[in-house]
């Protein structure tokens, strides 16, 4: 998501670095180039064209054009009104009386039911949620949303078999959560097609049976800006208190995770970055705007560290690594790069990564790594601490036992033994950076 935008802004910045001082006029094509790359990324047109006035009317301030760093200010300007156009990020309403009842709406195939499940789940680290199986007109919705909701450990309230009374099961959930000690009740309601009476009829008559502390719509941010008209469908007949874009981890140009809060007025409360169900994380204007800088999202990555358990001490900088570093070193490195997750996600939360010449997210290859790992897991512990003693029968043993080859063997070990230098370098952002893309699978170097 936004790859292809901030290629784009990160070329109109590099073009005017190289000009020094700027005038009005280099503001203005720069700021068309913006535009068009905003528009190309399926924003609002409206939007687009408020958020450029708002930059260039920034921008072309004296002190700005006259400072030595014209580009960097500007590139904080579009930062900032950027975080500006996407709003504070609000939390959930959760109300001082249990229950809080939270009622998700939607198109169909927006995500909505895995959605239910993923803010179950998101909230059972400080409360115990119940979700509830409210769309009884879809197929195998009712079994999804069980399946989905055992998986994961999460409370279940569903219809007796045969049963279509959606107002029954909303009260009988009620009384559930009453005598389980339940203190949020998420609604899994019907979708549609598009949105129609029958549907908001149906809506209208759940909240007034269990009223919602919460009306959230779940909009599948791969619908460009269509999902924009949806969401002001559904905030005109049901008054919306938030927003959960799905898929933002798609091919999808995005826009309308910037434009959508403009548009509606409704806060984006969460965004689903995969298909699991610990695929969901509070939406922040700051990461976003971040990564669509090409800033990358420390804070994100800070936050998978902690997740992955791994403490402040495991954590090793480039010169802790260079001074004490061998094969075990490096394997425990791999170890805890895989336990953050996907590695094209984490690629995208590195600031300055994508900096890299030829790096690209999407050729990010988490086998190499696997590769790598397993090599170094087939060496003895004297050859991990001592890589110089690895001759030609100790690297045919260990490809055997890893299940490579020997080029693959000798491959890590050049690449070990230029890693101190390329710790350095990478931290610098100098060169030398081809080993290390290959070692952590960034890049994929066929061997």
């Amino acid at each position: 998501m936004f790859d292809t935008l901030k290629e784009k802004l990160a070329g109109v910045f590099s073009r005017l670095s190289s000009k020094g001082k700027l005038s009005e006029a280099d503001v203005d094509n720069a700021l068309r180039e913006v535009r068009r790359s905003l528009l190309e990324a399926d924003v609002d047109f409206r939007v687009a064209k408020d958020l450029i006035a708002k930059i260039r009317e920034r921008a072309v301030s004296l002190d700005v054009l006259q400072s030595i760093t014209a580009n960097e200010r500007i590139a904080a300007i579009v930062y900032e009104e950027l975080i500006a156009l996407m709003g504070k990020a609000e939390p959930l309403i959760i109300s001082p009386k249990p229950p809080t009842v939270i009622l998700l709406a939607g198109l169909q195939g927006s995500g909505k039911t895995t959605t239910a499940v993923k803010l179950a789940r998101n909230l059972k680290s400080s409360h115990n949620p119940l979700v509830v199986a409210c769309d009884l007109r879809r197929p195998a919705a009712v079994e999804q949303l069980k399946v989905l909701a055992e998986a994961s450990k999460i409370a279940f309230y569903g219809p007796e078999t045969g049963k279509l009374d959606v107002l029954a099961v909303v009260k009988g959930a009620e009384k559930y959560a009453a005598s389980h000690m339940n203190d949020v009740i998420i609604l899994d309601t019907a979708g549609r097609l598009h949105v129609d009476d029958e549907l908001m009829s149906e809506l209208k008559a759940i909240t007034k049976i269990l009223p919602p502390h919460e009306k959230i719509l779940v909009v599948d941010s791969m619908m460009g800006q269509e999902a924009v008209n949806v969401a002001k469908s559904f905030h005109e007949l049901l008054s919306l208190t938030g927003l959960i874009l799905t898929k933002l981890d798609g091919d999808s140009r995005g826009g309308s995770a910037l434009a959508i809060r403009a548009v509606t007025g409704v806060p984006v409360k969460f965004a689903g970055v995969g298909e699991n169900t610990d695929a969901l994380e509070p939406f922040s204007p700051e990461r976003m705007a971040g990564r669509i800088m090409g800033m990358g999202d420390l804070q994100g990555l800070a936050e998978k560290v902690k997740a992955a358990g791994i403490t402040e001490q495991e954590i090793k900088t480039p010169g802790k690594l260079a001074r004490q570093f061998n094969l075990e070193t490096l394997l425990t490195q791999f170890e805890q790069f895989e336990k953050l997750g996907p590695l094209e996600k984490i690629a995208g939360m590195i600031p300055g990564l994508d900096k890299i010449k030829d790096f690209r997210a999407d050729d990010v290859d988490a086998k190499a790594l696997k590769r790598n790992k397993a090599i170094i897991q087939s060496m003895t512990l004297e050859e991990r601490r001592n890589p110089r003693i690895i001759k030609g029968s100790r690297r045919r043993r260990i490809a055997q036992g890893s299940g490579t080859s020997v080029q693959m063997v000798n491959q890590l070990l050049a690449q070990y033994e230029q890693m101190k230098k390329l710790f350095k370098s990478f931290s610098s952002g100098s060169g030398g950076s081809r080993g290390l893309k290959s070692l952590f699978g960034f890049g994929r170097h066929r061997f």
